[in-house]
């Protein structure tokens, strides 16, 4: 599978080649349409497997790239739902040494999921409206 710019700018991902025609799908909507080989510019470099990815918001991919395990998604929800928190408070209510706590945060702020705040005068972190955003998809509308 490749990706090439469609006729819009969009990147599209080619499913079939057939004579001067391919079949192309939307990777945000999962759209499949025929479109002339003349009318679109093959994009080198750019994986096929990163354009499909697009069907996911990126709000959504980028805390699936920060979280490794259900611990540290556990603990975004909990920031995310709970936050602000304080630093002490994260050490008291969660079972994390503080260097490990402190590497999770240090990861989530630098992915623009949290940022430090000041709770009750003590330093702590709140989520950001990209981590909100990107953890509604994930949670259960049962």
């Amino acid at each position: 599978m490749r990706t090439v710019e469609g006729p819009d700018g969009a990147s599209l991902l080619v499913r079939k080649t057939s004579g001067d025609s391919l079949l192309v799908a939307d990777p945000e909507t999962g759209e499949e349409r025929y479109v002339a080989r003349a009318d679109v510019t093959e994009l080198d470099g750019e994986s096929a497997l990163a354009t499909a990815a697009n069907a996911v918001p990126a709000a959504t991919r980028r805390v699936l790239s920060a979280v490794h395990d259900d611990e540290s998604l556990g603990l975004l929800l909990e920031i995310a739902d709970r936050g602000p928190l304080p630093a002490v408070a994260l050490l008291d209510d969660y079972d994390r040494c503080e260097s490990d706590l402190h590497g999770l945060l240090t990861e989530f702020r630098a992915a623009g999921l949290v940022d430090e705040a000041r709770v009750h005068g003590e330093r702590g972190y709140d989520a950001t409206t990209v981590a909100r955003d990107g953890l509604e998809p994930l949670r259960s509308n049962d």
